[in-house]
């Protein structure tokens, strides 16, 4: 063997030899590191070691062959697990939304006002509300499948059901309902990645007896939940998708968001707080692709696009869609007629103005009838008994009548005309001088200087003189909102002022309730502010002139847009204009989240089958703690990033999902309550619960990051077993205070809390709890 043989084989053997020492080395270190790493947290006093997690320290003594096989089994299990515990939070909502579904089998609180309305849509009976129709609509459709006839008058509450299916609308909300713990287990899941902060979440909701009982009866508020939830998970799903741009996943997420928004805003007008949420997200996602600078401006306008298309356009074309269904179905006339003009009134079947024929415009010598614009405007009415002595001259009451009536019809003169005979009649037109007559009575609209009775700062309007005979005071200018001087005046369409010729005021229907001497008619004054509002215009509904060709109607029907417009201006100003019914427990925003008072939905004494909706005490007044904690956390947080203070990358991530994920829910919950105190409308306890579903996703984050912080107070093993107790301790509470306060959703028959004897008294921990 030569000597470079040699020399090779020598090599050959002095590089295995470092080769094992360094395997050997490597082991050692290996099984130190194993030995000094804690359950807990790994603490390294190097910076870049202080980014590994736990699997990576316990991965790290392991060769390849043997970690692929325990990823590959974590990876089989995990799936199987979240499946698992999805199942457990889906089985225990649905069991206690439809348990007792049935009971009471009478009407409960608003049942008496969306059960009927389920019924009007079953009769394609025109009614007016003051949300939009999806949640009706839904109503409807799940009672006319499960059998509901429609028959059922839902009169007032305590009415019993006797034979008819109203449990298939029950169930339908019920069914919804039992969906917000099951999105928000999913929603909190997404953004934290944890299954603790999701259960917390899920559990804190399953268990409010106030979430079960606003979904176990035939109202909106589940429907519109619903849809609200479905939205805020679809963004977040749809926000996970960011690096699978215009992907079919991409576009199924942000299309499915888009579907859910309209849901939301289909159901009730309050819909629009969570499509700020969503708006807000959006904005912030574009200003982040802006700031890309590897995307061109040709692909922002695409991502720019893409949304206007499904976050704008689609949720538009659904809602209005919506009411185009709505609009179809409904085309009887009903309860909901008056509220609104005579032309929308034209389309509906067996309204007297259907099919109608009468001359097209206003001339001398016509019968007419007046209809004020507002809301309950009414018909301009007469009738012969007098105004009261005391209030203002004792001469004809005229007023407005909300029915259709004999004593509504009036005669149109000329200013010095008496008896309006002649050939060709000359059409009334803007800006002429007119006379308005009683037919029945023969006595002039009239106004003067006495105040109204019920609106002072107005005039009084009455009825005087007799056969056409009267004063200056009896002239009236015709005005046609937005018209010119010479235009005629369109019968059903045109809007129309009457301004008092003597005095400068407007007839005006005040909408104020006239005493018993008034018939409880509405209030006619004549108003001196000459501000174009609704109650200051009229529109003329009936016309009866037989030296006039007339047309059908029909031809004056309202087409589509102009239907929309006007079903919305109704519904907004009667929304604004709600007042709360007799006896009816009204509360302020501040009462909301502390649980100050409740509802009763069914029964108001001992031997009835009360129902009272309540929050569970625990679970709301642990959601508010949490929204005040949540705030000093985030405080702390940022305070400890903007010194710099070290901390290992997994606590980083803990109050990054904080942050983040928290901030979204903390933003969802002001969005859906704050803007409850700028309202002037009455409000109730129940419109704080969407606000409630985020506050109670927040709770779940908020109360993971402590558990999850155990271990700055305590060495392992004992901050693990902290854990374990933190999530049994915050388990077993939720459960007791649920079968303490279980009754309230249930039933409750026996004596009041107040009274001696009754087993609800122990849970009576505040004076304002009325059950």
């Amino acid at each position: 063997m030569d000597i470079s043989s040699q020399s090779n084989i020598l090599m050959e053997k002095t590089q295995c030899t470092i080769q094992s020492c360094i395997k050997g080395d490597t082991a050692l270190r290996n099984r130190k590191i194993r030995t000094l790493k804690t359950p807990c947290t790994a603490p390294s006093n190097d910076k870049k070691d202080s980014h590994l997690s736990l699997d990576d320290s316990r991965q790290s003594n392991e060769t390849q062959s043997e970690r692929q096989p325990r990823r590959r089994s974590s990876s089989n299990d995990e799936p199987s697990r979240s499946k698992g515990w999805l199942l457990l939070v889906a089985g225990l909502s649905f069991s206690t939304r439809l348990y007792k579904i049935k009971e009471p089998p009478h009407v409960c609180w608003d049942e008496t006002h969306f059960g009927k309305m389920g019924s009007y849509y079953i009769n394609r009976t025109f009614f007016f509300d003051v949300h939009p129709p999806l949640g009706k609509m839904l109503i409807g459709l799940a009672g006319y499948m499960s059998g509901y006839d429609g028959t059922f008058p839902f009169t007032k509450p305590g009415d019993n059901y006797e034979h008819h299916n109203y449990w298939g609308m029950r169930v339908l909300c019920a069914g919804l309902g039992s969906f917000l713990p099951i999105c928000s287990y999913l929603i909190v899941l997404q953004l934290s990645h944890s299954r603790t902060a999701a259960l917390i979440a899920s559990t804190l909701l399953i268990f409010d007896t106030g979430c079960i009982t606003i979904s176990q009866y035939i109202l909106l508020d589940p429907i519109l939940m619903f849809f609200i939830m479905a939205a805020v998970l679809s963004m977040v799903k749809f926000n996970q998708q960011q690096y699978r741009p215009f992907s079919s996943s991409w576009w199924f997420w942000m299309g499915l968001t888009g579907i859910n928004l309209s849901g939301a805003v289909g159901v009730k007008f309050v819909g629009v707080f969570v499509i700020l949420l969503v708006g807000l997200n959006t904005v912030s996602d574009l200003w982040k692709l802006l700031g890309n600078l590897d995307l061109t401006l040709v692909d922002f306008a695409k991502h720019l696009l893409a949304r206007v298309v499904t976050l704008i356009l689609l949720p538009v074309f659904l809602y209005v869609t919506i009411f185009a269904i709505h609009i179809v179905v409904l085309n009887k006339s009903g309860p909901g007629d008056g509220f609104f003009s005579s032309a929308f009134q034209s389309r509906l079947i067996g309204n007297n103005l259907h099919n109608a024929s009468m001359p097209e415009y206003l001339a001398y010598g016509s019968t007419i009838t007046l209809k004020n614009l507002r809301i309950a405007g009414g018909y301009l009415h007469s009738h012969w008994h007098l105004y009261p002595e005391g209030v203002g001259a004792k001469q004809q009451q005229v007023t407005a009548y909300l029915h259709k009536d004999y004593n509504n019809l009036w005669l149109v003169h000329r200013q010095n005309d008496t008896n309006s005979k002649w050939g060709a009649p000359d059409l009334v037109r803007h800006g002429d001088i007119i006379r308005l007559e009683h037919k029945e009575t023969t006595r002039n609209l009239h106004s003067h200087l006495h105040e109204a009775p019920l609106t002072k700062k107005h005039f009084q309007v009455t009825g005087y003189g007799m056969n056409g005979t009267g004063d200056n005071n009896d002239l009236w200018k015709v005005e046609v909102c937005g018209g010119r001087k010479g235009d005629p005046l369109k019968v059903l369409r045109s809007k129309v002022r009457f301004l008092h010729k003597a005095t400068g005021c407007v007839l005006f229907s005040s909408g104020k309730t006239l005493p018993k001497w008034g018939w409880e008619q509405v209030e006619v004054t004549c108003s001196p502010y000459l501000k174009e509002t609704l109650s200051s215009q009229w529109n003329i509904e009936d016309h009866i002139n037989p030296k006039l060709p007339n047309i059908n109607l029909s031809l004056l029907k309202p087409h589509f847009l102009e239907i929309l417009m006007e079903s919305h201006i109704v519904m907004i100003r009667g929304n604004s204009g709600l007042k709360p019914k007799d006896n009816e427990m009204t509360s302020k925003p501040w009462h909301w989240p502390i649980n100050y008072q409740g509802l009763r939905f069914s029964g108001v004494n001992e031997t009835e089958y009360r129902v009272y909706l309540l929050g569970n005490p625990v679970v709301w007044w642990l959601n508010l703690a949490c929204l005040g904690l949540y705030l000093i956390l985030v405080a702390v947080a940022s305070v400890a990033f903007q010194r710099g203070v070290s901390m290992s990358q997994s606590r980083r991530d803990h109050c990054f999902v904080l942050m983040r994920g928290g901030g979204l829910f903390f933003l969802g919950w002001l969005l859906h309550y704050v803007p409850f105190y700028t309202m002037s409308r009455v409000l109730y306890y129940h419109h704080y619960f969407p606000a409630m579903l985020f506050s109670s996703m927040l709770t779940g984050i908020t109360l993971d990051f402590l558990l999850k912080m155990a271990d700055l107070l305590f060495h392992p093993p004992y901050c693990e077993r902290l854990q374990r107790v933190g999530k049994v301790f915050i388990l077993l509470v939720i459960l007791y205070s649920f079968y303490l306060f279980h009754p309230l959703t249930y039933g409750m028959t026996g004596p009041l809390a107040h009274e001696p004897g009754s087993s609800m008294a122990r849970v009576k921990w505040m004076e304002s709890w009325d059950f």
